[in-house]
């Protein structure tokens, strides 16, 4: 394991031993739901980095969802997702680090896993995230449209610089603010539905 990656690993396993987990709603993303809700394939290959306790998974399978994968970099965290839904057949659980995680996916969901990067890394997440889809595959999620103050996550952002970010590899269907963010993120997200080139 590189100093980068076991460095990550540590702090985010930390931060989860600690119940610093500051970014957990409790329960799935309303946008994150109601764009799925009339997603038509039940048979897609669905990846969530930096899952966390994965109320999005739960939901999903829920619906009729039967391939979705959940990586994150803390075995806690891991720990904790598989332990409330190993009962669904259509859940895969991995612990390692998504900068190296391998695989081909049709829809790669992001809620709070961007944010919680180094921004030194975002060219090399826009770059994985199109790695890991297939060509017409779709990177679909929450975006933060502010900055933060300080020197851990979440890293903030905007727009502009995003859409510079993820263009070399995405086609745009949507970009635009969020409108169903929840109280306490309103007016500071942006929902984004790209496809893959």
């Amino acid at each position: 394991m590189e100093e980068r990656t076991r460095m990550a690993a540590d702090y985010w396993e930390h931060r989860w031993q600690g119940g610093r987990t500051g970014w957990d709603i409790g329960y799935p993303s309303h946008p994150i739901v109601q764009y799925m809700e009339q997603y038509p394939d039940k048979e897609a290959h669905i990846l969530i980095p930096g899952c966390g306790n994965a109320y999005e998974a739960d939901w999903l399978a829920a619906q009729g969802f039967r391939h979705i994968t959940l990586l994150d970099i803390s075995p806690t965290a891991i720990a904790r997702a598989k332990t409330k839904m190993e009962h669904h057949t259509a859940i895969e659980f991995v612990c390692g680090d998504f900068f190296v995680f391998q695989g081909q996916f049709d829809l790669l969901i992001e809620q709070t896993f961007f944010c919680a990067i180094p921004v030194d890394r975002r060219s090399e997440y826009a770059r994985k995230t199109a790695e890991l889809l297939r060509t017409g595959g779709r990177l679909m999620g929450v975006l933060f449209d502010r900055q933060f103050s300080g020197d851990e996550p979440p890293f903030g952002g905007s727009a502009s610089e995003y859409q510079e970010l993820f263009g070399s590899y995405y086609t745009q269907e949507h970009f635009a603010p969020c409108y169903n963010s929840i109280d306490a993120r309103a007016g500071t997200e942006l929902f984004i539905n790209l496809v893959k080139r």
